[in-house]
């Protein structure tokens, strides 16, 4: 019997981890992948306070050292279910089941994809969803950003001083991200932005499973829908970088705790779900910003909140 388990080895699990430990708690972490979340796919961080310019996996390796060094147990197995178990919880794997007296949900998010013929095949192939991870591969190369949010926006910016041409392809008439930066990326030689269209195909060499670029089609620019199903344009590209935000990864955990109509687990900005003894913290929560600072800082209050919760037992 555990007194915490803690699913998910970002930064925010990763955190609450060191902070149970430094409590004596009994913590068991579980990942379905590897420790450090989306962060190991970032090249360089340069707005974590104190740490300008760290590497995305220096950094999650520097986390999972320290809870690690703590004494915090680490297991990489995909948890299935979650539920309650008397007057504790059991937690189901792929290969195992475990218990604890506390819960802290630390799944963050994973990238929305266009669903598109071929794209699932084509990843990492030609279709990528981090242009700081791949977007050397297409140095002095034509690339299709699509999206309409400050993501998109920093990958069209990045992506232009790397690559030869970047077409930015945005399905309403207004983008979502910051002026600024809009302004920014407007001004750059090699950017060409399109609006309103959407990315309604791919264009593939299926025999060898080789991207070639995009089709466009018609949008709506208020709405955003695509109003016809013809192709309007085909753009020839190296690579397309998708861009167009992220969803909770929450699914196991819908009869547990309550959950917002975006599937974000909701809770209190003390990081407490609905159900006693389960707290969350990081990007799957409901909140405004998502950041590495934010996630940590759940991190910490969620396991200073279950550490009150187990001492009051």
């Amino acid at each position: 019997m555990y007194d915490m388990i803690i699913i998910g080895a970002g930064p925010a699990g990763l955190t609450a981890a060191i902070y149970a430990r430094r409590a004596e708690k009994k913590v068991l972490v579980l990942e379905g992948t590897t420790y450090g979340g989306q962060i190991i796919k970032t090249m360089k961080i340069d707005n974590y306070p104190g740490m300008p310019g760290v590497s995305g996996p220096d950094f999650a390796k520097a986390l999972y050292m320290q809870a690690t060094s703590l004494g915090a147990e680490i297991e990489f197995e995909n948890v299935i279910k979650t539920e309650r178990a008397g007057e504790s919880f059991k937690v189901t794997t792929e290969d195992d089941e475990y218990e604890a007296k506390s819960l802290i949900i630390a799944t963050g998010t994973k990238y929305r994809t266009l669903g598109l013929e071929y794209e699932k095949e084509l990843e990492g192939r030609g279709v990528s969803y981090c242009a700081t991870c791949d977007g050397a591969f297409y140095k002095d190369k034509t690339v299709v950003v699509e999206g309409g949010g400050n993501t998109a926006l920093y990958d069209a910016e990045y992506l232009a001083g790397i690559c030869k041409k970047v077409y930015l392809i945005h399905r309403r008439n207004e983008f979502r991200g910051d002026k600024a930066l809009l302004e920014r990326v407007s001004g750059l030689s090699n950017v060409e932005i399109i609006t309103p269209a959407a990315i309604g195909g791919l264009l593939v060499f299926a025999e060898k499973m080789r991207f070639l670029g995009v089709w466009l089609k018609e949008t709506d620019g208020e709405t955003g829908k695509v109003v016809s199903d013809e192709n309007v344009r085909e753009i020839k590209a190296a690579g397309l970088f998708v861009a167009i935000g992220s969803e909770p990864n929450s699914e196991i955990f819908s009869g547990l705790v309550d959950r917002d109509e975006r599937g974000y687990i909701i809770a209190t900005e003390d990081c407490k779900t609905s159900h006693p003894g389960v707290f969350v913290a990081g990007d799957v929560r409901t909140s405004g910003l998502k950041q590495i600072v934010t996630a940590t800082a759940d991190g910490a209050n969620a396991a200073s909140k279950a550490i009150d919760f187990l001492n009051s037992l």
